[in-house]
């Protein structure tokens, strides 16, 4: 089964990701390898500028919608001395609900975003390139509903020169993904 990655793509040359394993850092072609041959079929890479990686750069270059684009940002929250992460997914054209919705999830008193080089460690995947894809197997993937009603979306692919572009559903699938209806919030 094929995805049409067309609409997502703007004008980026899109090939199947794992026909260009050097566009995916270690971490997320590991995660690429054990999908299923069916999944794996659905997703795609395409090289960029990595000047270019940040989501309104990106979509104004390549003609990439934003409503197609989707970020993926990790969150830490102590409770009793344990810091507990997890990854929130969310449209570009919204912004996760970190001290409502994911707060409640990791069950901390306060949750924030994992500072840069934290979250670079933690992941093995570059800032800026950070992707649902090859996260820490014991942290929460959570996503935004409305990512996974996306026929196809724009992520990182662990590195600042190149993107992934997978089915919504595909994403809601991953391991330890869960679907929230109301993680993220419109920006403005």
């Amino acid at each position: 089964m094929a995805v049409d990655w067309s609409r997502a793509a703007g004008t980026l040359v899109v090939a199947p990701a794992l026909e260009r394993p050097e566009l995916l850092a270690e971490p997320v072609r590991g995660a690429l390898d054990a999908l299923s041959a069916a999944d794996a079929e659905l997703v795609g890479a395409a090289e960029i500028d990595p000047e270019l990686a940040d989501t309104a750069a990106f979509c104004a270059e390549y003609a990439s919608p934003l409503e197609l684009s989707a970020n993926c940002v990790v969150v830490a929250g102590k409770r009793g001395g344990e810091v507990r992460h997890a990854a929130c997914l969310v449209l570009a054209t919204t912004r996760a609900d970190v001290n409502g919705v994911v707060k409640r999830r990791l069950d901390v008193r306060k949750a924030s975003f994992a500072p840069m080089d934290e979250a670079v460690r933690l992941t093995g995947m570059e800032y800026g390139g950070i992707t649902p894809f090859g996260l820490p197997a014991d942290w929460p993937l959570l996503v935004d509903a409305a990512v996974t009603a996306a026929p196809a979306v724009v992520v990182g692919s662990g590195l600042r020169r190149s993107k992934i572009i997978a089915p919504g559903g595909l994403l809601a699938r991953l391991p330890a993904a869960e679907v929230l209806d109301d993680l993220a919030r419109p920006v403005g």
